[in-house]
């Protein structure tokens, strides 16, 4: 399952709108894990702190706006003083001056200036549905152990071999009869080969079926220890002859240290859905 878009939107936005931790995590290929934290622990309705932390010629500042600002902002260090709640205090005053002297200048009356708040306020609001959905809509353990069963749980094929890559069907014809008369496949990788594993006998370590292709892997898989293709095999890089070394079934993964990952993945296909239902609905016009 990929969805990369979707991926980047919700991590977008639910950081923008500061209503969770600041601070997400990430699995191991990198994604945000915003979302699947989001569904477990985020209030679908957080009530926000109106106390009063400080006032700017009367413009009061608030807990919440406080926990807002904390949330997105990004410190200048990772010094425990550079997040203190003191500096970011300084840091909204400064800010709230600045904007009581925008307003005072009419900046607020900018074109861009209103386009910019008005695509804020759109972001906000977006991630605040966003959140609001994946709180609603929890991915059940039960939902992710399925996807693992279907698609992780079971043990798969792994591949130790070497190939030689050449162009010509007939190049590798000549290869292999010169391996049926005793040649050495490394050697012959190394004279012969056009890829790039060719200075090393043609190794190419250790590999399953979907990191192949499919040509290329079925081919490995018919093949006993020991054993090189009889004819060339064909891909669209070339003509191999491949020689299995070994193989192995892989150990899948557990599900406990992948259930996270798989719930944030269900969770991000719930919402492409729900998102591709609201245009579906919609009058769209684009011009």
């Amino acid at each position: 399952m990929k969805y990369p878009y979707y991926l980047a939107l919700i991590a977008a936005l639910t950081a923008t709108t500061g209503c969770n931790e600041s601070q997400s995590t990430s699995d191991a290929d990198g994604s945000s894990a915003t979302p699947a934290t989001t569904a477990k622990t985020s209030p679908a309705t957080p009530a926000a702190d109106a106390t009063v932390i400080a006032t700017v010629n009367g413009q009061p500042i608030t807990k919440a706006e406080l926990g807002v600002y904390g949330g997105q902002r990004k410190p200048p260090n990772n010094t425990p003083e550079a997040s203190s709640e003191e500096v970011i205090i300084k840091e909204l005053v400064s800010l709230e001056l600045m904007r009581q002297e925008a307003m005072s200048k009419g900046l607020d009356k900018q074109p861009m200036v209103i386009a910019t708040i008005d695509q804020q306020e759109r972001t906000a609001l977006a991630g605040a549905a966003i959140q609001n959905f994946l709180a609603n809509s929890p991915v059940t353990d039960d939902a992710a152990k399925k996807v693992y069963d279907e698609q992780m749980g079971k043990p798969t094929s792994e591949f130790n071999a070497r190939h030689i890559l050449v162009k010509e069907q007939d190049e590798a014809v000549a290869i292999i009869d010169l391996l049926d008369k005793g040649g050495d496949f490394s050697e012959l990788a190394k004279e012969k080969s056009t890829g790039p594993s060719g200075a090393s006998g043609g190794e190419l370590g250790w590999f399953n079926e979907s990191q192949m292709v499919k040509p290329f892997s079925e081919a490995a898989a018919q093949l006993e220890k020991g054993q090189y293709t009889k004819t060339p095999v064909q891909t669209q890089f070339g003509w191999h002859v491949i020689i299995l070394d070994d193989s192995r079934e892989s150990t899948p993964v557990p599900f406990d240290d992948v259930k996270d990952r798989i719930k944030m993945l269900l969770a991000n296909q719930n919402m492409q859905q729900h998102v591709e239902e609201l245009r579906n609905a919609a009058n769209i016009e684009i011009k």
